[in-house]
């Protein structure tokens, strides 16, 4: 195994439709675990059904933003119980949106809110979805924090540097997409340069968001490679290195994972 795939989204229809094809292409390209994202806790089912079939991919608990207003009747209590499977090793994904605000902004506030109690008092990371909220989420983010640590990424990272600074000094970490590659993110390299080696993740977000070369089409979790080696680049180190360090910080943070062995990835 050389990389995971923490944040990809395999009930989608774009990746659902051609799941065997999509699995087995990742396993091709050396990614070793995949966890799929939920974005509706009442469609949960759908995402844990595809974690159970699969011995490498687990899944998330949580409602995306874009749905909070859907299912603030859902208290911390249920996620944190629905999180207890051996299948749900993190909570979310949750945060703020304010470039499409599905959600109102309060709405999209309280289920933030929830979701991190839910993280702090499981001990599974948060998966942090922010888009044009930097100033909000940091806030958030340290005035939780102030209650009592808990995990988080940063996922699919496209904020500015204070944010990223501020989140890195509460302990979370910071995950880049296929957006790192891009030709017009010398912003975003700048900060993936910025990051500390072991507090750097990558991901997909598959479908959304492949990188360069695939820029346009379905994403995947195979081009996770890309997205590895457009952030070892920008960084000047190998991406051998880049998927060593963000493997390792992959295990340390998603610690219900158990680290598969060679035959484990080969079976799955």
């Amino acid at each position: 195994m050389k990389l995971v795939d923490h944040h990809c989204h395999l009930d989608f229809p774009q990746l659902a439709e051609d799941l065997t094809g999509v699995l087995a292409r990742a396993r091709e390209a050396g990614v070793g675990v995949i966890v799929t994202i939920s974005t509706r806790i009442r469609r949960f089912p759908e995402i844990l059904a595809i974690a159970e079939k699969h011995a490498n991919v687990y899944c998330s608990v949580g409602t995306h933003p874009h749905n909070a207003h859907e299912e603030l009747d859902i208290p911390v209590d249920e996620i944190v119980r629905l999180s207890s499977h051996p299948k749900v090793v993190a909570i979310g994904e949750a945060g703020l949106d304010y470039y499409y605000k599905h959600s109102t902004p309060e709405a999209q506030a309280e289920g933030f809110r929830r979701h991190i109690a839910a993280a702090r008092q499981t001990g599974l990371p948060l998966e942090i979805h922010t888009r044009d909220a930097d100033e909000d989420t940091a806030r958030i983010l340290e005035d939780e924090h102030a209650k009592g640590a808990f995990p988080a990424i940063l996922h699919c990272y496209t904020g500015g540097p204070d944010l990223a600074a501020r989140a890195l000094k509460l302990g979370l970490y910071v995950s880049f997409s296929g957006v790192v590659s891009f030709k017009n993110a010398d912003a975003l390299r700048d900060i993936a340069k910025s990051v500390p080696l072991e507090r750097l993740l990558v991901e997909t977000d598959a479908p959304f968001l492949a990188p360069v070369p695939y820029r346009g089409k379905t994403n995947e979790p195979a081009y996770v490679v890309h997205t590895a080696a457009a952030v070892a680049k920008a960084r000047g180190l190998s991406p051998e290195e880049v998927a060593t360090a963000t493997t390792n910080n992959f295990f340390r943070l998603f610690k219900k994972v158990p680290r598969p062995s060679a035959s484990d990835t080969a079976a799955a």
